[in-house]
């Protein structure tokens, strides 16, 4: 009697197409979720982060953000959804200050020796983050059944780039010059950032995030010794600390710009899956890294804003090229604001449709 009970709950779990690809199992249909799938694009959004009146006001206010979590899901029916928030709130948490200014992008004050580095602080990171955490918690229980809950933080670099410099730049060029001209100093901070990173994803995944990306977009402005100490090992350290804590849920590592070094990533630090920016050749991703974890990617983002037989072509190639393999459809990098939604629609179709 036990046993007929025991299948009968078995076969009334929903799979969730992205678990499926990550376990590297077959799945019914390619999984699809956009980076940044919440945002500018969607007028709901603007009109949410309008009623919220800070970026971080948006980001630290969990009905808020719940909510344009939520819309992209209403809209069109994404496999993941990814947690509304940003890489910043760990520079945030640890106590430098940090803001947004519209049309400018973040703009913080700038970290350029040990004695800032000393004012940072590891023990106010959870506390200060547990609005973003009563966000996953809401998630947990407001997503669709069959839809994966996505938690994230920044690489400790990309973030490094942005505590040190002050705001986004071309080449990353304070960081880089702190790097290079003091390795040993700038190590510490990389190191602060390591473990900030492992305590907000463990967090997560304590409030029910099911599967963890990390974000290294500014990856690739380092050079290939640069790229094994700051953007390899501090990812190595985060995954491991993270698979002895949670070995059952996978993380998705995103080395934007890394080329051919992609490889050594993966085979380094110890991620279920990668995501492909758009620069990436898929006929050497496909030899060269897809038998080792799925791949993510990566349609560039402007051909989603482009639309049209352009967009149906590079959705094809993508498909063709990468999906008889563990696949997750994706862009090369995050959606853009002026993207119609009309295209995002047609391109979930487009995945959901495809046929070899």
């Amino acid at each position: 009697m036990e046993e007929k009970k025991s299948v009968s709950k078995a076969t009334a779990v929903i799979p969730k197409r992205l678990l499926q690809v990550l376990a590297k199992e077959r799945s019914d249909q390619t999984p699809i979720w956009l980076m940044r799938q919440a945002g500018r694009y969607l007028p709901e959004y603007r009109k949410v982060r309008a009623e919220a009146g800070s970026f971080l006001t948006l980001c630290y206010t969990p009905e808020l953000a719940e909510e344009v979590t939520l819309q992209p899901i209403r809209r069109f029916g994404f496999d993941a959804s990814i947690l509304f928030s940003d890489i910043l709130v760990v520079p945030d948490a640890l106590g430098q200050t940090v803001g947004f200014k519209e049309g400018e992008g973040p703009v913080l004050d700038p970290i350029t020796d040990l004695a800032g580095i000393a004012k940072l602080d590891l023990a106010r990171v959870t506390d200060h983050l547990q609005p973003v955490y009563e966000t996953v918690r809401r998630l947990k229980l407001s997503l669709p059944k069959e839809t994966t809950l996505i938690g994230f933080a920044g690489a400790p670099w990309t973030v490094a780039t942005y505590v040190v410099g002050g705001r986004g730049s071309p080449d990353q060029g304070a960081a880089k010059s702190w790097a290079y001209r003091a390795p040993d100093e700038f190590q510490k901070l990389i190191d602060l950032l390591v473990e900030a990173t492992i305590l907000h994803l463990s967090e997560q995944v304590e409030a029910g995030a099911e599967v963890l990306q990390i974000f290294d977009t500014w990856a690739g402005s380092l050079p290939e010794p640069a790229f094994r100490r700051f953007a390899i090992e501090p990812a190595k350290r985060i995954v491991s600390a993270l698979k002895t804590r949670y070995p059952l849920v996978p993380i998705i590592g995103f080395p934007r710009g890394a080329g051919p070094l992609v490889t050594d990533y993966v085979r380094e630090t110890g991620i279920q899956a990668v995501s492909l920016d758009t620069g990436m050749s898929l006929n050497w991703a496909r030899d060269n890294v897809q038998p080792m974890v799925p791949l993510q990617g990566n349609l560039d983002p402007l051909l989603l804003v482009a639309g049209g037989k352009e967009m149906r072509a590079g959705v094809a190639y993508i498909m063709e090229t990468l999906g008889n393999q563990p696949f997750i459809f994706n862009l090369g990098h995050g959606i853009v604001p002026q993207t119609p939604p009309d295209h995002v629609g047609e391109l979930v179709e487009l995945v959901r449709g495809f046929k070899a």
